[in-house]
């Protein structure tokens, strides 16, 4: 009888691990592959999910060790050592000589002693945006959080603090996905012929091999910041290990590249994404990456356009990189910032095409941000905050909109055309969500006005539509409707709504 207990035991206990192997090799067959370092296996990879085509709006920041001398922009670290430049001019009068004082002696003044990353991430969210994060190393070598690659990090130097890893932290506890931006692809010094190089040979380095100044040194600890090492050794441990270090530490939902990246060697691009990649499918992330130029196929990655924008309305999910300033990313002295009603615009329009905005902001070097940079975000929030329904989770239309203001196309060699561009209250851009479509005027119509909407006239339209209602965004009541050959006519309500931008709803049935 014991026998036969035991030998029933041991079939059961059989049974059992033959069940778990059997569900082990079922998780096993149905959990998805492992991204592979090629294009072909990447491309399988969900380039824009739902939370980033909701989300509409994220902040940035070009904040670093360039934002001490706060004169000119952000490029400061490369043009001090160029003569016949005014940051050179700049230098002398105020610093000396760059051959000695360099780059790296401005380190030692990043103190960031005001820097607050709790401050920060509320004026963030309260500026509505759902995604925020930092600049994490810019073309100058200088490293935004704790790391092990180089000793020219924030941690080591400088505020000696861990402003990615903080910013992180406040940034997710506030319901923000968190994005980290990498520009560094830029910082290897490239030259075919070092000796003979002049300041006219350094297309694709930031910093300039001119003998005698400080890029040009042997030091092998001024080597890392200002990317004087061989270039293999380069791209895999400083290149790609700075990408590994800031995904392990800090598992960010967007990495975001600015150019020169096809500068990278297609084997190490390959290699990040099948690393980020998977790293996040760890972690059952949906995440995204964000490339400009024809750096990374879109069909794992994000297309992004540098201060200019889609002029018609994109199948793909795209981003518009853009700041509240008229001139330098980063803070400089004097820096104008754009009218409140000109940033929200812009975002308006990019939304209307299928687009999302990333915003910079200009902190200075103690990490304050100025009034003029908050009041821009709060206001734009305000509003947000309002009729946002028209904006988040919204979708394109079968068109963006209708009025006389018109873009040219796209990047950053137009930039300066797009800065021109102002919209008015005769600019009406659309999106639509659920059984609703919003029409924003950009600015506050006439009061008591007639307003005829031509994208719903009959010979436009796609397909019939029936309306229910037409009401407008911040206020209780329905107005008048009439939907004809010619259009959808209504007239305007009998005070202002909004004078930055005023909405439209039109309800389905």
């Amino acid at each position: 009888m014991k026998f036969f207990k035991k030998s029933i035991a041991v079939f059961t206990m059989a049974l059992f691990m033959v069940a778990c192997g059997n569900k082990t090799t079922k998780e096993k067959q149905s959990q998805p592959k492992a991204y592979e370092a090629n294009w072909e296996s990447l491309s399988k990879h969900n380039e824009a999910p739902d939370w980033f085509q909701d989300a509409k709006l994220g902040i940035y920041f070009h904040w670093g060790v360039y934002s001490v001398p706060a004169f000119k922009n952000e490029w400061y670290p490369r043009h001090m050592y160029l003569k016949g430049r005014n940051e050179y001019k700049h230098h002398i009068e105020t610093y000396g000589n760059p051959s000695e004082f360099g780059y790296h002696d401005f380190v030692p003044m990043f103190k960031a002693e005001k820097f607050d990353p709790n401050e920060w991430a509320e004026l963030f969210k309260n500026a509505g945006a759902k995604f925020a994060g930092p600049v994490a190393e810019h073309h100058d070598g200088f490293s935004m959080w704790d790391s092990k690659v180089t000793p020219w990090n924030a941690k080591n130097k400088g505020p000696k603090r861990d402003i990615t890893g903080e910013l992180e932290k406040t940034i997710k506890a506030r319901g923000m996905k968190f994005i980290t931006t990498f520009h560094h692809a830029r910082n290897l010094q490239r030259y075919n012929n070092p000796e003979s190089a002049n300041e006219k040979k350094f297309p694709k380095s930031h910093y300039p091999f001119i003998v005698g100044t400080t890029p040009t040194s042997n030091d092998p600890e001024l080597a890392l910041l200002y990317g004087n090492i061989p270039e293999a050794e380069w791209n895999e441990k400083i290149w790609f290990g700075k990408l590994k270090e800031v995904i392990d530490q800090y598992q960010p939902d967007i990495v975001w590249f600015d150019s020169w990246l096809d500068q990278i060697p297609e084997t190490y691009r390959k290699k990040f994404a099948a690393y980020y990649l998977n790293e996040a499918k760890k972690l059952n992330k949906e995440v995204v990456i964000v490339r400009k130029q024809d750096d990374l196929p879109l069909d794992f990655s994000v297309d992004d356009l540098e201060k200019s924008r889609k002029n018609k309305i994109e199948k793909k999910s795209w981003m518009t990189d853009e700041t509240v300033s008229t001139g330098s990313w980063c803070y400089t002295e004097g820096l104008k910032i754009k009218p409140v009603k000109d940033v929200l615009h812009v975002l308006i329009d990019i939304v209307s095409k299928n687009g999302v905005l990333l915003l910079n902001i200009s902190p200075k070097a103690d990490g304050s941000i100025l009034e003029d940079q908050k009041n821009v975000l709060l206001k734009m929030g305000a509003w947000l905050e309002k009729y946002g329904e028209a904006i988040y989770a919204t979708r394109p239309w079968y068109t963006f909109g209708e009025g006389p203001t018109k873009e040219p196309d796209g990047h950053f060699k137009n930039h300066k055309k797009f800065l021109k561009i102002k919209y008015s209250e005769k600019d009406i851009r659309y999106t639509t969500k659920g059984n609703a479509i919003y029409a924003i005027v950009l600015g506050s119509p006439e009061i008591d006005k007639s307003i005829q909407l031509k994208a719903f006239a009959k010979e436009n339209l796609p397909a019939a539509i029936k309306i229910k209602s037409v009401s407008v965004l911040g206020t209780n009541k329905e107005i008048d409707w009439e939907l004809n050959m010619d259009g959808l006519k209504f007239v305007t309500p009998s005070k202002i709504i909004d004078k930055m931008a005023t909405v439209f709803k039109i309800t389905l049935k």
